[in-house]
């Protein structure tokens, strides 16, 4: 088995239309967090926290992309994208998840969806992405109602003000994230570990991305296409055994998500404790969920292989599968990894984009995020050799043409991600970036892999691998190389 996808001759031709993005979020990228009125987030409360945090980092400076706005816009420009999705922070534009809005905040989404419009680039606005008003979650949080309906709020008020200039919007990015790593495991902002809390949870984020699907169809025009993403991961019983607690991770962490958008109901296969109680969910809850959609943003980065196992003698490449007492996750030593030990496996990403197609019917699919961290460095000429990346991004390219090929409608991809930035739980460690960062100072500075992705998105032609590997187009020549520190 091999962590690529054979070699084709010839370059691989995308269609018209196709578009080429890349990613950000808010609390990641743009640092500033207590200037013009911005309100603490979730994740301001959580990375100051001892010990969340790999190396205690936090997102106070991250990119400084609230004052590199004229840096990120030459870094587009120069790659040659034509869309930027980033996130608009909540408790930026209103700073107590509820009532007044700062204007500060609203002006500098305003100015960088204008200067994307100015530049050919379309903007693509998520809502939320992760970083929560802590006066809301003061309140509650994802478990409390009250919070889906005041991201409605916050919907409508971000579609009165943007809806002229952002030609797609993302309600809610990863709902299993928020869900499972806020409020399952801890791991994430706002660190709370409790199943009741997760399942009650579940049912409100996903009721928030249906009240905002709603607010904006109401403000933000007829022209805007209005979806969510999703991170479906694949897990693949490695063999016949493993499907019992491969099916059951299927049904908790991928269609708990999908069935309820894309169908109207929650998962046959989940275990109980997962589920959000009948209780919680209201006449009229799922019509809300399941009403339909512009588009479905699919996020991928790894695949899981699940097989049996016996944890107390555990064989070469076996890692215990928490929840799920005789099953291990299986790292088979042939196929390639990232330095985050994640499987490098882009055939699933085609498996993942015909499953969507069976399901989501005539929805077109956009990738949202595609990308892996590589132990970047700068090398005594100047430049980030990110060879890693670039083998990455061919091999999942490649899929998502062979799915284009077979009839599917993938109908653009936004690389994760723009820059280097703050990682969540992993701090400043993990470079996902097409363009580093040198912490500190602010300075970016092209990789290999931008100038890979760059011709790419503006010829709309993938070359072969081979052929990608062995051009190195000089780093002299690429925009952004001299961003001021």
């Amino acid at each position: 088995m091999n962590g690529f996808t054979p070699e084709r001759p010839g370059a691989r031709q995308f269609p018209d239309g196709f578009l080429w993005g890349t990613g950000t979020s808010a609390y990641q990228i743009e640092g500033a967090v207590n200037d013009d009125g911005r309100a603490p987030s979730i994740w301001d409360v959580y990375t100051h926290t001892p010990g969340a945090i790999h190396n205690g980092d936090t997102g106070d400076v991250a990119c400084d992309s609230y004052h590199r706005l004229d840096d990120d816009i030459e870094m587009l420009v120069g790659l040659g994208v034509n869309a930027y999705r980033f996130s608009v922070s909540w408790p930026r534009v209103q700073p107590s998840g509820d009532g007044p809005v700062n204007q500060s905040g609203l002006d500098y989404y305003r100015e960088l969806a204008t200067r994307l419009r100015e530049n050919g680039i379309v903007p693509v606005a998520t809502l939320y992405h992760w970083d929560l008003p802590q006066a809301l979650s003061d309140r509650g949080g994802w478990p409390n109602r009250d919070t889906a309906q005041l991201l409605a709020e916050y919907a409508a008020l971000m579609g009165d003000a943007l809806g002229d200039l952002v030609g797609m919007w993302i309600t809610v990015n990863e709902p299993l994230q928020v869900v499972n790593q806020g409020y399952r495991t801890g791991t994430h902002a706002p660190g709370v570990r409790d199943d009741a809390a997760a399942a009650a949870a579940t049912h409100h984020i996903l009721l928030a991305h249906g009240l905002a699907l709603q607010a904006l169809r109401a403000t933000a025009g007829s022209d805007a296409k209005i979806g969510i993403t999703v991170d479906p991961n694949p897990y693949l019983a490695y063999d016949e055994d493993g499907h019992p607690a491969a099916d059951i991770l299927d049904a908790e962490y991928n269609r708990m998500y999908l069935d309820p958008v894309l169908q109207g109901r929650y998962p046959i296969g989940a275990r109980a404790h997962t589920l959000p109680p009948q209780a919680l969910i209201r006449s009229g809850d799922m019509d809300l969920i399941s009403a339909p959609i512009d588009f479905l943003g699919i996020n991928y980065y790894r695949a899981h292989y699940i097989r049996r196992g016996d944890w107390s003698d555990l064989r070469l490449g076996e890692v215990p599968l928490a929840g799920h007492p005789g099953f291990v996750e299986y790292l088979p030593p042939d196929v390639d990894r990232t330095i985050m030990n994640w499987l490098i496996v882009p055939d699933a990403l085609y498996g993942q984009l015909v499953r969507l197609r069976g399901e989501a019917g005539s929805v077109p699919l956009y990738v949202t995020e595609n990308g892996c961290a590589v132990d970047d460095y700068v090398n005594p000429e100047g430049t980030v050799d990110d060879y890693e990346r670039v083998s990455y991004l061919h091999g999942h390219l490649d899929a998502i043409s062979r799915a284009i090929e077979d009839g599917i409608d993938v109908a653009g991809y936004f690389h994760w991600s723009l820059l280097d930035n703050f990682e969540w739980a992993q701090g400043y460690r993990r470079r996902f970036g097409l363009h580093y960062v040198e912490f500190g100072t602010g300075r970016r500075l092209p990789k290999r892999s931008a100038q890979f992705y760059g011709e790419v998105a503006r010829t709309g032609q993938l070359p072969t691998l081979e052929e990608a590997l062995r051009r190195h187009p000089s780093a002299d020549a690429a925009p952004a190389s001299a961003a001021a520190a």
